[in-house]
C-alpha cells in the first residue's frame, strides 16, 4: 500500500477510504481493463467493414494494452490473486471465445475465411495463442515486446484462416496501418 500511495500521490488513508485491501485494488484494476477491452472490441465490431477489418481494428487496442505490460503479470495474478485471476480466466472463455467464434462465422459467411474451418477448435486455438507471448520460457521479458509478438502471431493466424480474398484484405489493412504509423 505504501508503494501504491507513493506512485499515485495519495495518502494511504485516502486509498483505504476506497479500497480495504490491496486485493480490492487489483480486482478493480483488472475489472477496469477487462471492461475497457470489451468496450473497444464492441466498438471495433460495430464499425468494421468486414471480419478481417474487425481484427485489424483491435490491433491498436492490443498495442495499447500490451505495449507497457510486464508479461509476468498473469503469473502474479494466478499466484497472489487467484480470485482475480479466475475473473480473467472466465473472461477469456466467456467473452473472448464467443467473440472469436462470431468473427470466424462472419468471416466464413463473407467468404474471407476458409469455409472448412472448425470454428470451435480454431477459436480455442486462437485464445491459447493469444497468451503465448506471456510465456517467459519462449519470449523472455526485455528481449521481446509483448505487443509485437501478439501482432505477429495474430497476423500468422489470420493468413492461416483466410481465403485468397481475405488475404488481399489483410495486405490492404496492413498497408493502411503502416501508413498511419509513419504519419
Amino acid at each position: 500500500m505504501d508503494e501504491i500511495a507513493t506512485k499515485t500521490g495519495m495518502s494511504k488513508k485516502t486509498i483505504y477510504q476506497w479500497f480495504a485491501t490491496k486485493d480490492e485494488i487489483v480486482d478493480a484494476v483488472v475489472v477496469a481493463l477487462l471492461n475497457k477491452s470489451v468496450s473497444s472490441c464492441e466498438c471495433s465490431s460495430t464499425s468494421a467493414e468486414n471480419a478481417v477489418h474487425e481484427i485489424f481494428s483491435n490491433i491498436d487496442m492490443i498495442q495499447d494494452l500490451m505495449g507497457e505490460m510486464n508479461p509476468v503479470v498473469l503469473e502474479d495474478l494466478e499466484k497472489y490473486y487467484p480470485s482475480v485471476f479466475e475473473k480473467f480466466f472466465r473472461h477469456k472463455y466467456d467473452y473472448i471465445f464467443k467473440k472469436l467464434k462470431r468473427n470466424l462465422q462472419k468471416g466464413i459467411a463473407e467468404g474471407l475465411y476458409r469455409e472448412e474451418l472448425n470454428v470451435d477448435v480454431i477459436s480455442k486455438f486462437r485464445i491459447e495463442t493469444m497468451f503465448i507471448p506471456f510465456n517467459q520460457a519462449i519470449f523472455p521479458y526485455g528481449k521481446y515486446n509483448l505487443a509485437e509478438v501478439e501482432i505477429e502471431t495474430l497476423e500468422h493466424f489470420l493468413y492461416g484462416i483466410s481465403t485468397v480474398e481475405g488475404q488481399k484484405l489483410i495486405k490492404k489493412y496492413k498497408q493502411q496501418r503502416l501508413k498511419k504509423q509513419i504519419i
